[in-house]
């Protein structure tokens, strides 16, 4: 088993948050009347990607009948579908559609992670299970050793980011932070940049906060970052 299978199979077995814990294995077994034919996955969802890629994607949390139904993060909801076709837009993934774990969906170059591993009620992590994720972003971080840019969806995963290179010392604590701004891009000394963008949560995508086009530039502008 490689360090990431190892990271995986510990995210999946994480039992540290009870509240989270049941939420998600209730939602497993009451289902949604669209997918009552499914057997949902139930679990903390793994990091999906390529351990080897050079740019990380950070997200908040799985979706009850998304990706704690998929097992597969940002899949088989319309968030996952906006984000995907515009990976597949900017060569970063093979497909632009993410239904199921055996899709034949395959990212290039990246990863995918989330603050949270475990869909929360009404979409809000509390502070507490985020911070008891916080080791397993850390490590997610320290395997990709290739790591050059990582693209924080939404405010709570910057946070959560900065969070971390205040602790790495990548950043200083005591000195100016970034701000969250839709495609700022903060190069970090000695560390993988942080590029922001709007979730692609459908409060946003169905206002039109985030467009198809505004998703795009991010990822191209990261694309330009990579080289």
């Amino acid at each position: 088993m490689s360090d990431w299978e190892r990271l995986n199979s510990e995210i999946i077995e994480c039992q540290r948050c009870p509240r989270l814990r049941t939420y998600c294995a209730d939602v497993a077994r009451v289902k949604r009347k669209a997918f009552l034919s499914w057997e949902y996955w139930g679990k903390p969802v793994p990091n999906f990607g390529d351990p080897n890629g050079r740019m990380l994607i950070v997200g908040l949390a799985p979706a009850a009948h998304g990706g704690n139904r998929t097992g597969r993060v940002f899949t088989g909801d319309r968030s996952g579908d906006f984000l995907f076709r515009a990976l597949h837009e900017t060569d970063f993934a093979n497909q632009p559609t993410s239904e199921r774990r055996d899709d034949g969906l395959r990212l290039i170059d990246c990863a995918i992670t989330a603050v949270a591993h475990c869909a929360p009620p009404a979409n809000k992590p509390l502070p507490e299970e985020m911070l008891n994720c916080s080791d397993f972003l850390a490590r997610t971080v320290d395997q990709m050793t290739g790591l050059r840019a990582i693209v924080v969806l939404g405010r709570i995963a910057f946070d959560n980011v900065l969070r971390l290179y205040v602790s790495r010392h990548w950043l200083d604590r005591a000195g100016p932070r970034p701000t969250f701004a839709h495609g700022a891009i903060y190069p970090v000394p000695s560390a993988p940049a942080i590029v922001c963008c709007f979730h692609p949560s459908q409060q946003n995508t169905f206002t039109g906060r985030l467009t198809p086009a505004m998703i795009r530039g991010v990822f191209r502008r990261a694309r330009n970052l990579l080289g």
